[in-house]
């Protein structure tokens, strides 16, 4: 539940005094076989992640996605809202509608409304169950390129043409949007 959520069902209680009583709590779990958390500005109990083994009762099956998921998915997080439009013009390649209906299945991707222009096209962002999923409290932690790079996940076929692109004076600087940051295959 959001901070402000929780100090209306309180009887309008000061969101800064709930959310102090929350910081308690996540104090006082921290050491306990669940710990209080926020993700995405909405707190919730979740069960301790040395201890998530022994509560599971059916074994998840890990799928993975493909690499045009992945890429969409990246895609979406470093740039969100946007089109498909957006999304094909940054990849260089069509998406297929398959592509965006796998990333809505697994709720990491959601339809955020429709962009203002001729045609109004349907725009992308990403949702709380993709910064819960990951790990991460906003989309300010997202990870940056100096990041990726330093964490193997950058393809040394683009490093290598893009420092040989720089020797011969042409730039190809690479940002953070263009990275595949979910390369590893962990999405």
């Amino acid at each position: 539940m959001t901070v402000e959520r929780l100090a209306a069902h309180l009887g309008g209680l000061e969101a800064g005094l709930v959310r102090e009583g929350l910081r308690a709590l996540a104090a006082h779990y921290a050491g306990r076989g669940v710990h209080l958390v926020e993700r995405g500005r909405r707190w919730h109990f979740e069960t301790a992640p040395d201890l998530a083994h022994l509560l599971r009762r059916e074994q998840e099956q890990v799928r993975r996605l493909s690499r045009a998921a992945t890429e969409v998915l990246a895609i979406i997080a470093y740039h969100e809202p946007v089109s498909r439009a957006e999304i094909e013009s940054i990849r260089g390649v069509q998406t297929s509608a398959g592509t965006l209906d796998v990333l809505m299945e697994a709720g990491w991707v959601k339809l955020a409304g429709r962009r203002e222009v001729p045609g109004r096209p349907v725009i992308y962002a990403t949702t709380p169950e993709f910064l819960d999923h990951f790990g991460l409290e906003s989309r300010r932690d997202l990870p940056g390129i100096d990041e990726l790079r330093a964490a193997g996940l950058l393809d040394p076929v683009d490093e290598a043409f893009e420092e040989a692109m720089q020797a011969f004076g042409g730039g190809g600087g690479e940002d953070a949007a263009d990275a595949d940051p979910a390369q590893d295959g962990n999405a």
